[in-house]
């Protein structure tokens, strides 16, 4: 979908930049700050700003790769990394209203510093949704989604059209074009139930109510404290 060679020129300017989708394509470059997209055009949700377009990619209906450059920002040594998909265009930009289904389990993207990384992420092979079925000649959105450290989030998409595997319009996947940067790391993301459901509500007031009790009390502290001294 995009040129090799502006691909090639923006690597350099990815260190301070954002997600770039390099395989199968990119529904288009939105490392733009103006005074349109102040904070840069990726903060917008669902894809970064940009519209539907017919600049589309073949996939195959089994499912494939996908390639993206994250480009760090200073201090975004982490990252949570989601892939979903939608169909249709319902969407406010002419596009899949329905974004929410995932393709992968959410991951954690772990950089070698603090300080701005344009390494290379590669998923060999991306299924569709559980149940999905999806024909030759179909119309989808994949959708990136970068959070970082901070919370915020960043949004890239590739507009793509199923074909059968094997299909010679399909792009070649090799080393080139889809490979993991030895720099960057990988960690599941997982929950440990602190309190159980039900169980939070009641002691978060009860530590409040105990609080609110011992509260009138407080201001007195320092003064019993001097008091204890001066009997010693």
């Amino acid at each position: 979908m995009l040129p090799s060679l502006f691909l090639a020129t923006t690597a350099a300017t990815l260190a301070s930049a954002h997600t770039v989708i390099t395989y199968p394509g990119w529904r288009g470059n939105n490392l733009h700050t103006n005074e349109d997209w102040p904070y840069g055009m990726q903060w917008q949700y669902p894809c970064g700003g940009i519209n539907l377009t017919t600049n589309r990619t073949y996939w195959p209906t089994t499912g494939g790769a996908l390639a993206f450059q994250p480009g760090w920002f200073q201090g975004h040594q982490t990252a949570f990394l989601y892939v979903n998909i939608g169909v249709g265009t319902d969407g406010p930009d002419h596009g899949p209203l329905n974004m929410s289904n995932p393709m992968v389990a959410p991951f954690q993207l772990l950089g070698p510093s603090n300080g701005p990384y344009p390494g290379t992420v590669c998923l060999p092979q991306v299924s569709l949704p559980t149940n999905w079925t999806m024909n030759p000649g179909d119309n989808a959105t994949i959708q990136i989604v970068e959070i970082a450290m901070h919370g915020a989030a960043l949004f890239s998409c590739v507009d793509i059209t199923f074909a059968e595997p094997g299909d010679p319009r399909i792009p070649e996947v090799n080393e080139t074009n889809c490979y993991n940067s030895s720099d960057l790391g990988f960690a599941s993301i997982y929950t440990i139930t602190t309190h159980a459901i039900g169980d939070t509500a009641d002691q978060n007031v009860s530590a409040a109510s105990s609080l609110r009790a011992a509260a009138p009390w407080l201001g007195y502290l320092p003064v019993l404290a001097g008091a204890v001294w001066l009997l010693v």
